[in-house]
């Protein structure tokens, strides 16, 4: 059997192609045949990068309206391919950011579900509607020949404690407007719990670890059995770690000062705060930690402050969930930052030593992009880091999926 997974950003569209060998258990069941990202979609200087696993390689300048346009080139480059001439495609796994309090499991799509999605996309609107889009362009393509399965970022955190997910508002207007801690990376948080389990034969019924999805978006989850119990994202991806370009923790009354002080309306500063604050805003010059961490070495003091604050706002996290979990097994860094930069992973663990975590300074720095142990032998917190694949996730999910509701 073959999946097409389908893993749409904002302006990007990530996709796999994975055979499943039911022979083999895990992750270790998926084969991957073909991979590649449609970058700047709404564009005119859009790029797609496709490549199949024997070492075909495709780069081209492209122009996508829209994810739905993004979806069917695609597909329709798979079909001009011999991937799927002997065998064809037997589903689509679609990442869907949010599934607001409805959608807890992975969803065998029809036009009802599709309906129910739209119905909460104000949630993630910047997320849920590319993925619509995608969802009803491959129904299109192939005709609703395909069946096609949604797996949700925010179900990893849906059992969180009510302690836990609750705001502290009044309780009619958090019920009346679904507003609580939702969570979201879930499916990057799932695949580094599992990964972890498999990798040290621990039973996911007592694990007890830390994990921490660093990239443009930036988030940390206190991780206990098979689930979440705390993470640093809530109602909307703003919450939590400074990233990219988001603020993260802020007092909330400073958007409502701005607004009144600046004379633009609350979406504006909402969107100030999610477009032109984190390392771009304190730094005036870059999103990207790659090129702040050139500029600090260049001297620039903004740039120097930024990794600070990024540094200094996980390590308080860690911190914060190492009392919610009373104690850890081990943390897990991934995500773009998380398994490429030493450096900002030395920075994070320093003067943690009180609580047991001890970083090894060789093992860390030739851990980039590659999966393993950083932490000395005698570290009581063991540290990781792990290349995160959602696609693995997406794939097992929509597999247990159509076993439930066969097609």
């Amino acid at each position: 059997m073959k999946i097409l997974v389908l893993n749409c950003g904002s302006s990007t569209l990530k996709f796999q192609l994975l055979e499943v060998d039911h022979k083999t258990s895990g992750q270790d069941k998926f084969k991957r045949l073909s991979h590649g990202v449609i970058d700047r979609i709404g564009d005119n200087k859009g790029t797609v990068d496709l490549y199949i696993e024997n070492g075909s390689y495709m780069r081209d300048a492209i122009k996508s309206a829209d994810h739905g346009q993004a979806t069917r080139i695609v597909l329709e480059w798979l079909d001009s391919t011999d991937l799927l001439k002997t065998e064809g495609l037997g589903a689509i796994g679609h990442r869907l950011v949010h599934g607001g309090q409805q959608f807890v499991n992975p969803t065998l799509i029809d036009d009802k579900v599709i309906r129910d999605i739209e119905a909460i996309s104000s949630l993630a609107p910047l997320h849920n509607i590319p993925a619509l889009n995608a969802i009803r362009s491959a129904q299109e393509v192939l005709n609703r020949n395909v069946p096609m399965v949604a797996v949700f970022d925010t179900a990893f955190h849906h059992n969180l404690p009510e302690y836990a997910s609750r705001y502290a508002i009044s309780k009619e207007l958090s019920d009346k407007h679904h507003i609580r801690r939702y969570g979201f990376h879930g499916i990057a948080h799932r695949y580094m719990t599992e990964r972890y389990s498999a990798i040290t034969s621990m039973p996911l019924e007592i694990i007890k670890i830390i994990t921490l999805q660093l990239g443009n978006g930036c988030s940390a989850s206190a991780v206990k059995g098979c689930g979440s119990v705390d993470t640093s994202m809530g109602f909307t991806p703003l919450e939590g770690l400074i990233m990219g370009t988001r603020c993260g923790d802020i007092d909330p009354s400073i958007a409502g000062f701005l607004a009144r002080c600046e004379g633009n309306d609350i979406g504006e500063i909402e969107n100030w705060l999610n477009t032109k604050s984190g390392l771009l805003g304190v730094s005036a010059r870059s999103s990207d930690m790659r090129e702040l961490l050139k500029a600090e070495h260049q001297g620039d003091k903004r740039a120097t402050l930024a990794v600070e604050m990024f540094c200094y706002r996980v390590r308080k996290y860690i911190g914060a969930y190492l009392a919610a979990l009373a104690g850890a097994d081990a943390i897990i860094f991934g995500g773009g930052i998380g398994e490429n930069s030493p450096d900002i992973r030395t920075r994070i663990c320093s003067g943690m030593d009180w609580c047991g975590i001890t970083l090894d300074s060789v093992r860390n720095t030739n851990a980039v992009g590659t999966e393993g142990i950083i932490s000395t032998d005698d570290s009581k917190i063991k540290i990781y880091v792990m290349p995160v694949d959602e696609a693995i996730i997406i794939a097992q999910d929509t597999i247990r999926c159509l076993e439930r509701y066969p097609i």
